[in-house]
């Protein structure tokens, strides 16, 4: 008996000498296996623990200690570490291995940063079988919100770049820390910190817009005064999202048998006449009855599906189209149709704005051999009898501060080489306000980050819709203006892609340049290269009578035309009453467009200014030029 009372007595003076057995602790889930460590900045590692407690922490030789403070919170700063790796990062009892020292970048904004490899991103493939590299790893931040600052993201794991991870990770940031890591040589870290659709206030702390006069402020201002009622709202509408992501996700098998079959009585459905009319809402179902032969296969084709949809052909399945995929022409083998008589049953969902889309003009048919059968016309629909109505979910996410008190606040800690962004899209209809709210963003992160001034690198929107011209009203065309301006808060750049966006589609597939024009940046703003490192960007402009001319810096070797035209082409030039006119120049020597015209006292002229401009001038490392407005009255 005396021996067991010795023994307890020695484990508990071991207990409580922090050189034998450490307390337990508790880290960030951005500490962990695989993780890359920002070089040549001091390691900041930091997390919770028991008071009083002693922390250690140790890397590469590297050592730093302290004890947990009364509210249980920690935090060590051990000293800069060159690139390398890997190595283990020992935290008290913890040990994380396989940890790199190298480059970290946040790469931030909406859907285009979003965007993966794997959803028909151009040359995709071609990474896949190159494998990828080890040295590069991605940390996606799951995406959400809240109302109040959290300490910790909700989850995300680092994840090697490998053919089975890589298909997951932005294709912007992929084609851009692959740059890094090959032309710097050192390990590469991205962490994702993006959602789609979102406007920029959401990633901007509710208190810093509260003091700005924007549409916005007022709003900041009470989720800033009633954090607590705003994260009840919060709590509620994830419950509704819930709910609602439980009922769209795939119908019950046997109800969508039943009701895709051709002897189904649909009489009590409504009638609708696609694709000129769309009343389509919550998880819509829909059926259209066509003639064909049983004798030979056929091809459908209904390319334009928003965004999900299930399709049936005479009560089986045939096709699942998932968001963010494109819809393929479908082969049909002819077992599958019957002679006569069959129907086709979609059930489409469209989570984004409630508003399910089917079909679009010339668009919807069947091919059978040389026969072509139309799907155009009328088709039975309903929106609530066969599943009920979808519960009203907000985006909360979008207002004040949320995205930024869950998915940036807690990584402020991490020290980071720099960021890049892609976003303004949702911003594109208050370009009034953009400049303003980007430039406070920026400082904002800047200074939870506590680094200093790092460098912030984004992309300017590219072409998208219609073509018109001239095109003086443009929303998008205001948007990149306000974002050239935001170059004048220091240390940022900006990659401009006027000239590969696509003009049906607001996700451009060539992501690859995009990547690679924001390296060209980084290694200007980030590396201090001495290097030219964006198209041509105006220096000045004069007007005289009937000549204008434009000079432009950043044109390397000199000006060029991509399409090898003999004009320049996305000017139009404002005559002294404000109405625009297209107008085409020419090159004069390195850096110089002139343009005869007969317009007298021209009080503007601007550059690749609309939705979707065509534009042409480039420099001689085949970098487009800058949308610009210039004004003659300034002069």
């Amino acid at each position: 008996m005396k021996r067991y009372l010795i023994l307890i007595i020695l484990l508990a003076t071991f207990a409580c000498d922090s050189d034998k057995f450490e307390s337990e602790v508790i880290l960030p889930k951005i500490f962990e296996e695989g993780m890359v460590i920002q070089r040549d900045q001091k390691i900041h590692v930091w997390g919770k623990g028991i008071p009083s407690e002693k922390v250690r922490v140790s890397i590469d030789g590297l050592m730093g200690s302290t004890e947990v403070e009364p509210d249980s919170t920690w935090s060590i700063m051990l000293p800069k570490s060159s690139a390398g790796g890997p190595y283990t990062l020992e935290v008290n009892q913890k040990k994380i291995a396989d940890v790199y020292v190298g480059d970290v970048w946040l790469a931030g904004g909406q859907s285009n940063m979003e965007w993966a490899l794997k959803s028909a991103v151009i040359g995709a493939e071609k990474e896949f079988v190159e494998g990828g590299f080890p040295e590069i790893r991605f940390f996606k931040v799951p995406q959400s919100y809240s109302a109040e600052p959290l300490d910790d993201v909700v989850g995300g794991e680092w994840k090697v770049a490998n053919p089975e991870n890589m298909p997951n990770f932005s294709a912007v940031a992929w084609f851009f820390a692959k740059r890094n890591h090959i032309e710097k040589d050192v390990p590469v870290g991205i962490i994702e910190s993006n959602w789609g659709g979102t406007p920029a206030e959401g990633w901007t702390e509710a208190s810093v817009l509260a003091g700005m006069k924007a549409s916005y402020s007022e709003e900041a201002k009470d989720i800033m005064e009633n954090a607590a009622k705003w994260q009840n709202e919060v709590e509620e509408n994830e419950k509704r999202k819930e709910l609602r992501n439980k009922l769209v996700t795939g119908p019950d098998s046997l109800t969508a048998i039943e009701v895709a079959g051709i002897e189904y009585n649909d009489s009590n459905w409504r009638t609708i006449n696609l694709p000129e009319s769309n009343p389509l809402q919550h998880i819509a179902w829909l059926r259209k009855e066509f003639t064909a032969s049983g004798n030979e296969g056929a091809m459908l084709h209904l390319p334009n599906i928003d965004q999900m949809a299930y399709l049936y052909l005479n009560g089986k399945p045939l096709y699942y189209k998932d968001w963010g995929k494109p819809m393929v022409d479908l082969e049909i083998p002819a077992s599958a149709l019957n002679e006569g008589m069959n129907v086709l049953t979609v059930r489409v969902i469209n989570t984004w704005n409630n508003q399910p889309v089917l079909g679009a003009k010339g668009e919807m048919y069947l091919t059978q051999g040389a026969k072509k059968i139309s799907l155009e016309g009328t088709w039975k629909y309903s929106n609530d009898i066969i599943e009920p109505m979808l519960p009203n979910v907000e985006r909360l996410n979008w207002k004040p501060g949320m995205m930024f008190n869950a998915m940036i606040q807690p990584i402020t800690g991490y020290p980071i080489k720099g960021a890049i962004w892609y976003q303004g899209e949702s911003n594109a209809g208050r370009a009034n306000e953009y400049q303003e709210l980007f430039s406070a963003m920026i400082t904002n992160w800047r200074q939870h980050w506590n680094i200093g001034e790092f460098p912030f690198l984004f992309v300017q929107l590219a072409n998208f819709m219609e073509r018109k011209s001239p095109h003086p009203d443009s929303d998008w065309a205001f948007l990149r203006d306000a974002q050239t301006q935001t170059l004048t808060v220091p240390n940022t750049g900006m990659a401009v892609i006027i000239d590969i966006g696509e003009a049906g589609d607001i996700h451009p597939k060539n992501k690859k340049d995009v990547g690679e024009r924001l390296w060209l940046q980084a290694r200007k703003v980030a590396y201090q290269e001495d290097l030219v490192a964006s198209g041509p960007v105006i220096e000045s402009a004069s007007a005289e009578e009937g000549k204008i001319v434009v000079t432009f810096g950043s044109v390397g070797e000199g000006l060029e035309l991509s399409d090898g035209a003999g004009v320049v082409k996305g000017f139009i030039i404002a005559d002294s009453r404000g109405n625009f006119l297209d107008v085409e120049g020419k090159i004069s020597g390195k850096n110089e467009v002139v343009f005869e015209t007969s317009i007298n006292n021209p009080s503007e002229i601007r550059y690749a200014w609309a939705d979707n401009p065509e534009v042409n001038l480039i420099n001689s490392i085949k970098l487009p030029a800058a949308p610009f407005r210039y004004s003659f009255e300034n002069e």
